[in-house]
């Protein structure tokens, strides 16, 4: 049998995760089979089986790939000397991510996690390892803006982080029902809820978005 090279063995991976993906989002978890997969994929069975043993790897590894992806959206937020305007740039960045029409299939994917996180303790323990690292990051950034005197310290950081975290998932929901969501809008409507978070002397900026 032939050797491939790495560069081959990782497109034939993306291939297998791509046919996943596009399953699991039409059809999601239990209605598709790892029959199903391979088809789609367009490779041998024991070339699929030589990745992913079972429809959890596939899970896992899609996860795992939105986490990779998501990692680099919320090196943005990082990089502002600002902690309130890091928040929003974590609003813009999830914005561009919400209204990516090639994203489509990952959100819904991403909204079959939650439900089977449910009953597989595995993806549960994916799925908020995924949320653990958003939610760290702004609770860093409501820290350090509470230290140096910008956001009030009434409300906890944590707190803040899951408000956030779950306007960001509920919209994800109401945009993968097929609902008339102007994101735009409602980001703006975010973006003033984080400004309410400064303390009374820093006062709210008055934003537009472009």
């Amino acid at each position: 049998m032939p050797k491939i090279s790495d560069k081959q063995r990782e497109g034939r991976r993306q291939q297998i995760l791509e046919a996943a993906l596009a399953c699991f989002a039409e059809n999601g978890f239990h209605q598709t089979g790892m029959a199903d997969i391979v088809k789609r994929s367009g490779l041998s069975h024991g070339a699929v089986y030589l990745y992913f043993q079972s429809k959890d790897d596939l899970i896992e590894a899609l996860a795992d790939d939105r986490h990779r992806r998501e990692a680099v959206l919320n090196s943005v937020a990082q990089g502002s000397g600002d902690p309130i305007e890091g928040l929003h740039a974590l609003v813009r960045v999830y914005t561009q991510w919400l209204t990516d029409p090639a994203g489509e299939a990952r959100r819904r994917v991403g909204i079959h996690g939650w439900a089977e996180a449910l009953r597989n303790r595995r993806v549960r323990n994916s799925v908020v390892e995924g949320i653990a690292m958003p939610r760290a990051l702004i609770v860093a950034l409501v820290e350090r803006g509470q230290h140096e005197g910008l956001i009030t310290r009434d409300l906890r950081a944590d707190a803040i982080a899951r408000m956030l975290i779950a306007i960001f998932q509920g919209f994800v929901l109401q945009q993968c029902w097929g609902e008339e969501v102007d994101v735009e809008a409602c980001m703006v409507a975010v973006d003033g809820v984080i400004d309410r978070l400064r303390t009374p002397k820093q006062g709210v900026k008055r934003r537009t978005r472009t």
